[in-house]
């Protein structure tokens, strides 16, 4: 009887253990439905669109005021939000507006695509090869740091007022922040993942391309991201000093130009095409990768 009475409280608690670790399952597997289920549209709204919405309306609304109440009085240092948008919306019964933003975005995505295949070989190879990265290394991280404007003069001497000096100019402002972030993002790298790999038969170029690449993304992203804000600076500093009929006129040339008539309406004209490109390039392109990598790596819980 002794023997049968003390079999019982051990059967019942694995019953208990069995049950706890159901529930436990049953309550991830709930929390993980509840997570990826679809937001509603008006939460939606309220955390995406009403945040950038009000804040584009306060500037609106800032820089009304100034013109209104005479705080800076002069049209030609401050034109009112009225008169830039005559300005947008004649350029656009012209037909010209797409013309602008056309111009100078085919250039920076070429240019940026240019600069991916130029540098993330290029990153690999420091980010594997310690001679490399001893030589090359400190040169990639001061060019990075160096002002896109200053390799203006020097491309129009050596490449003239051409495209092809455009696309230097974006070359040598984008490749530094590629590499770097990818050899940010080797860094990274568990070593654990490079044994496992190693052991797996995974070596040499289907080790970085199978294991090392993939793990590296998200600082490898990170560097594209980057790329591509120093190729869009690259490219408007290009196109503001080196003007040319030539070369058509893109948004850094209607920059220079509206400084050259002392059209303010045209200047921000031109600055608010910039910022909204540079900006679209970013919601449509970069930050959907971005959030694909989270996801991937669980760092990111779909909504």
């Amino acid at each position: 009887m002794a023997s049968t009475d003390t079999k019982r409280p051990a059967g019942d608690a694995g019953a208990r253990d069995g049950g706890d670790l159901a529930g436990l399952e049953a309550g991830l597997d709930a929390l993980e439905s509840v997570q990826q289920g679809r937001k509603p549209l008006r939460q939606t709204f309220v955390e995406k669109i009403l945040p950038p919405t009000v804040a584009v309306l306060l500037v609106l609304a800032v820089w009304q005021a100034l013109v209104s109440f005479r705080i800076v009085d002069d049209p030609t240092k401050l034109p009112a939000p009225s008169d830039v948008w005559d300005v947008v919306r004649q350029a656009w019964l012209q037909g010209d507006l797409l013309g602008y933003i056309w111009t100078s975005v085919s250039r920076g995505l070429l240019g940026f695509c240019f600069a991916l295949l130029i540098g993330t070989p290029l990153g690999l190879l420091v980010a594997r090869v310690k001679f490399v990265r001893a030589a090359i290394g400190p040169i990639l991280s001061g060019l990075q740091s160096l002002p896109s404007v200053a390799w203006v003069p020097p491309a129009v001497i050596w490449l003239g007022l051409n495209n092809s000096m455009m696309y230097a100019v974006i070359l040598l402002g984008a490749v530094p922040s590629i590499a770097n972030g990818l050899v940010s993002g080797v860094d990274q790298v568990s070593p654990i993942f490079l044994r496992a790999g190693r052991t797996l038969g995974a070596t040499g170029l289907k080790g970085t391309w199978h294991i090392v690449l993939p793990a590296a993304l998200p600082g490898y992203v990170a560097g594209l991201k980057q790329g591509w804000a120093f190729s869009w600076r690259s490219l408007m500093a290009a196109e503001i000093i080196a003007s040319f009929p030539d070369l058509g006129v893109g948004l850094g040339q209607l920059l220079e130009n509206g400084r050259n008539a002392s059209d303010m309406a045209m200047v921000f004209e031109a600055i608010l095409l910039i910022l909204v490109v540079g900006i679209a390039i970013d919601l449509l392109i970069f930050s959907p990768l971005e959030r694909w990598v989270l996801r991937s790596r669980g760092l990111l819980v779909r909504s």
